[in-house]
């Protein structure tokens, strides 16, 4: 799950205890929150920033429901198709696992031959939900002593 740390850093998650990721508004982004399930690990990753790279660890504690921000007229992430009955974006809730003992930037991500799959670094990238496999995920871990 990638955030700008400007917006909502790894930080602001360990202090809350816990956040809804609101305002996804891909549909791809939002269909692989749909299939996440209660204890699925997520990399928290920082995007935008100097430099962008792998903050910490979180882990799914609700599933997808409607997301609020859609409802709110006030809000950057206000969908007018949305109803109550009918929402439009979803969202899951997460809680914070563990910080990154070592800020894991995306340079080094990429001189990781097993991560070079990875949909992060593939040009155009820019899901803020994104698949990662096990064993890539798995290298981060030890990498950033998660």
């Amino acid at each position: 799950m990638k955030s700008e740390p400007s917006s909502y850093a790894f930080d602001d998650l360990a202090r809350d205890g816990k956040s809804l990721w609101t305002g996804v508004r891909n549909y791809q982004a939002r269909n692989l929150m749909d299939v996440m399930k209660v204890g699925d690990l997520v990399l928290f990753y920082h995007s935008s920033s100097d430099p962008p790279g792998i903050a910490g660890l979180a882990k799914v504690s609700a599933t997808a429901a409607a997301d609020p921000t859609q409802f709110d007229a006030k809000s950057d992430y206000f969908e007018k198709r949305a109803t109550k009955d009918a929402p439009v974006w979803r969202c899951v809730e997460i809680v914070p696992v563990k910080k990154a003992a070592t800020f894991l930037p995306l340079d080094a991500l990429r001189q990781e031959p097993l991560l070079a799959e990875m949909a992060l670094l593939q040009r155009g990238s820019r899901l803020s939900v994104q698949p990662v496999e096990k064993p890539a995920f798995d290298r981060i871990k030890k990498l950033a002593r998660l």
